[in-house]
């Protein structure tokens, strides 16, 4: 009983003294992942290493991308704690992915963002959890975004579109899918002081008019444009949108009000188009596939008409005909 008992304090002892030492020793010298895997070696290296964070800033002094996404059980205080720990690593940080993780909050934002004032891309994707709050501290934190996916945030509302559209008017890529409380006054606000957008998607939103879908006309850098959904989006509006020249992406799937007149629009002032998707309009027929062969067919090479019942269904061999470039048959399954 008492050599075991020695013998028990004697490891406890080594784990407590020697492992700490031997972890500051090795662990600079090993490479990132050989590092990481020490971690799960036992509880005492893991504790060593976390314990020292001059074992691992100098492995991430120059960090450029950060990826959490779907990291489930990050939160507001792992962000908390690097800002108590002096975190200056995180400098020169330029883009930041927390896509999907839920159990950060508004205040989680704050704290992060303040961490990171070089920030240029940031990624929130459905962390449905915050509010305009959170565009709040964006703002304030980072001066130099120029990409922001806000996709699935559901209480981000007009106040936080001006907010963006007030602060980043040299934003290139915007993201508001499923941002359910958004109305006209608030996407108008950004395409109107945002006029470098280069990327924006607008997926599954239906409350927007037609009044301010013909704004996106005067974008005119924008190459990537989702409208899927669009209920209200018009002849007329499609015909404001031709005016983007540069457009190589465009998803109309769902936008039911739309007919031939608006796609032909489209193909005489999009020339540039390699995607475009029809998916579940009815209101169109041959007559727009026949212009969109005549101007976009040297560079289309997606195409979906599936559930275009007014398009006569052809074999794959006759649309490379009218489409030699084409390669994808279907967006939407």
């Amino acid at each position: 009983m008492a050599a075991a008992a020695a013998a028990a304090a004697g490891d406890e002892a080594w784990c407590r003294e020697t492992v700490p030492r031997a972890m500051e020793l090795v662990s600079p010298r090993l490479p990132q992942r050989d590092a990481c895997a020490l971690l799960a070696v036992s509880p005492w290296c893991h504790r060593a290493l976390v314990a020292n964070p001059k074992l691992w800033e100098p492995r991430y002094c120059h960090l450029k991308i950060i990826n959490l996404e779907f990291a489930q059980d990050i939160d507001d205080r792992h962000f908390v704690r690097l800002k108590e720990m002096g975190c200056t690593s995180l400098q020169e940080l330029e883009l930041l992915n927390i896509n999907a993780c839920q159990k950060v909050s508004d205040k989680g934002i704050e704290t992060i963002t303040s961490l990171c004032p070089n920030l240029r891309a940031l990624s929130i994707y459905w962390i449905v959890g915050l509010t305009d709050l959170t565009i709040r501290h964006i703002v304030q934190n980072c001066k130099h975004i120029v990409d922001l996916n806000l996709s699935g945030c559901k209480n981000i509302s007009d106040k936080g579109m001006q907010l963006v559209a007030d602060n980043y008017e040299g934003l290139k890529k915007l993201n508001i899918t499923r941002c359910i409380k958004l109305t006209d006054d608030g996407l108008q606000e950004v395409l109107q002081k945002c006029s470098s957008l280069e990327s924006l998607n607008l997926y599954a939103l239906s409350s927007f008019s037609d009044k301010v879908y013909k704004k996106i006309g005067s974008l005119t850098n924008l190459t990537f444009l989702d409208l899927c959904g669009a209920q209200n989006v018009t002849d007329d509006g499609l015909s404001c949108i031709s005016r983007c020249v540069c457009l190589t992406y465009l998803n109309l799937s769902w936008c039911v009000r739309v007919t031939d007149v608006g796609v032909v629009a489209i193909a005489q002032g999009c020339r540039s188009l390699q995607l475009l998707s029809l998916f579940g309009i009815v209101g169109v027929t041959d007559v727009c596939l026949e212009a969109l062969s005549k101007h976009c067919s040297r560079s289309l090479t997606t195409l979906d008409v599936n559930g275009c019942i007014g398009i006569k269904k052809r074999r794959r061999d006759d649309l490379i005909q009218l489409f030699p470039l084409l390669r994808c048959f279907k967006v939407h399954s």
